[in-house]
This record gives C-alpha cells, structure tokens and sequence, in this order.
C-alpha cells in the first residue's frame, strides 16, 4: 500500500504540536545554575600541605600535563646525637587543563590526598596560557571541593578510626599507678603537736 501523500509531514506537525503545549525543561543556563552530581569532574583542587612530592600523578598522567619543580632541604636533627634529614620542598605544582583530559588517574594514584575533585567547571578563559593553573590557583579551587559523602550504614568503619578507637580502649583499661598525694583537710593542725591557736598567749 503506497503511502499517503503528506503523511509524513503531518506526523512530523503533529510532533511540534505536541511539543508546544509541554512545559519547557531547557535549563536557562547561565542564568539558571545545573544541579551537578556530588561525584563531578569539574577541576582539580591542591592540598599543598599533604603533598611530599613524589612525583607519582606526574609520571602517571598519560597527557603529562602536569609540572613539578622541587628543591632538597636539609632538617637538623630532632635529638643530639642524631642525623639530618632530608625532605622535598615544593617550588611548583601546576595543571595544564588545555590537555587535561580528566581521567581522575592524578587523583586516584595520589598516596597522600593532596589532589581532589571540585564540581567548579567555568573556568574558561580567552588566551589557552592562562588555562595553565599554578599552585596558587590549585589551591584556592579547595574551597569548592565538596564534603565527602556520608559511609553507607552497613558500611564497614575505616580502619584509621578502628586502629584510633582500639588504642584509646587500651590506654584506658590500663591501671593508673600515678595516684596522687594525699593533701592535708582543711582545718586539720599538724601532728603529734597542735598549731597554737589564735588569740592564745604563750603562759610559759
């Protein structure tokens, strides 16, 4: 059966149609802010503080779009008799995101917490240098990073806080042997001998 002439042009109306009567669900963006998952990959924040170098989200970035700089200090000993120590102090710590191309390897990899998701996501820029973010920049995205979600409540608890909870039960089991000393009452006189009283004369 051969089709009818302008059917398809009909349905294709009637679809309009149907679409002009709905309520519009377009988020009028900018002015309307989206609602973005907890877990988005916006741009990444630095805790500088837990950093220690080591170099490990460099060499695992498959853009190598990120740059360390860092220098050798030397630590004096905390003990006489001690050696020095030697430790890594960070000159610069920055992210290329014109190469970015966020895999979260950098984050995952990192043994020590210092690189963490924020759901920020306009940060565009008119010149690509200025998409290249130093540590300054990096660190204030930190205030944008979410809190992390709450532990399921049939989740197992973190080891950090089972090992912390297990230690103070032991320190508080122990028996405390430093009692203090025992203090004369108030009121009570020396012994064997009596404290003159007051308003008493000597006699003798």
């Amino acid at each position: 059966m051969a089709p009818v002439p302008g059917s398809g042009l009909a349905k294709g109306l009637a679809v309009t149609l149907r679409t002009m009567t709905r309520k519009t669900v377009t988020e009028q963006y900018p002015d309307a802010q989206p609602e973005l998952p907890p877990r988005t990959r916006g741009v990444i924040g630095l805790f500088e503080e837990n950093c220690t170098v080591c170099m490990l989200c460099a060499r695992e970035c498959p853009d190598w779009c990120i740059y360390i700089d860092s220098h050798k200090e030397t630590v004096p000993a905390a003990t006489p008799g001690g050696r020095d120590r030697s430790r890594n102090v960070l000159d610069r710590f920055a992210i290329d995101f014109s190469l970015c191309m966020y895999c979260g390897i950098c984050i995952e990899v990192c043994p020590f917490d210092a690189l963490f998701w924020s759901p920020e996501f306009e940060y565009a820029e008119t010149d690509i240098r200025e998409l290249t973010h130093e540590r300054d920049k990096l660190r204030e995205w930190m205030w944008t990073v979410p809190a992390p979600p709450a532990l399921d409540p049939g989740a197992e608890e973190p080891k950090e806080l089972a090992a912390a909870r297990k230690a103070a039960d032991k320190l508080a089991a122990q028996p405390r042997t430093d009692q203090p000393a025992q203090t004369d009452q108030p009121g009570q006189a020396d012994q064997p001998g009596q404290a003159d009283q007051p308003g008493q004369e000597d006699r003798s």
